[in-house]
């Protein structure tokens, strides 16, 4: 059983504007990427269809993973894809979110092969691994919905939703989670430093307003 509280602005949110966002692949538009695991079923947890995203154990798969590029099934990835939930990442990106929160990340480094069995650029499984109860909520415009959930409630963002955060529970992280949503967020140190670099595939929404 769940239900919704919506949270009002008690004051002017729009201060944290272009300070901190959410972070995502880009899925607008275009056919997607034709990557696939070779290895799915050795990479999934026993006993289900879940493959797990990385979480900095060097003995967490049984496997290394390959991933196999079929252009029928579209183009040939951007420097951040999504496969199954977890973020796959070119070696530009991962040297980038490396220079910047080292501590903030796991990665797994992938085998990579093209449609003729030829090696791709190196790849890696990517998650982000600091969780942060940061969200001011009293500051905030967005559902909370309680209930059966892990962590007991679920910040839903659907209707649009005005974000604002506790700097002082954030302090030097630029990446992070929250407890209660799914939703990766970043700050504008982060943000500035992937759009200078130009890579692909990386979608930003200010999390003031988004």
């Amino acid at each position: 059983m769940t239900n919704e509280t919506a949270i009002p602005v008690t004051y002017d949110s729009t201060h944290q504007i272009g300070k901190f966002y959410i972070i995502q692949n880009d899925i607008r538009g275009g056919k997607g990427h034709g990557l696939e695991f070779a290895n799915e079923k050795a990479l999934r947890v026993p006993g289900t269809f879940r493959i797990p995203s990385p979480n900095g154990d060097p003995k967490q798969y049984s496997e290394k993973p390959k991933l196999i590029h079929v252009p029928e099934l579209g183009a040939m990835p951007r420097d951040l894809e999504s496969l199954a939930g977890i973020w796959i990442v070119s070696e530009r990106l991962k040297q980038l979110f490396e220079s910047i929160d080292p501590e903030g990340f796991a990665f797994v480094a992938c085998d990579f092969a093209l449609a003729d069995g030829s090696p791709g650029d190196q790849r890696y499984l990517c998650n982000v691994v600091r969780t942060l109860d940061a969200l001011d909520e009293e500051a905030s415009r967005l559902k909370i919905e309680k209930g059966d959930f892990v962590n007991g409630k679920y910040y839903d963002r659907s209707g649009g939703a005005n974000l604002t955060f506790k700097e002082e529970s954030i302090g030097s992280s630029h990446i992070f989670r929250t407890p209660f949503a799914l939703t990766i967020f970043c700050d504008h140190i982060l943000h500035d430093a992937v759009m200078q670099s130009k890579l692909t595939g990386i979608r930003f929404i200010d999390a003031a307003d988004c």
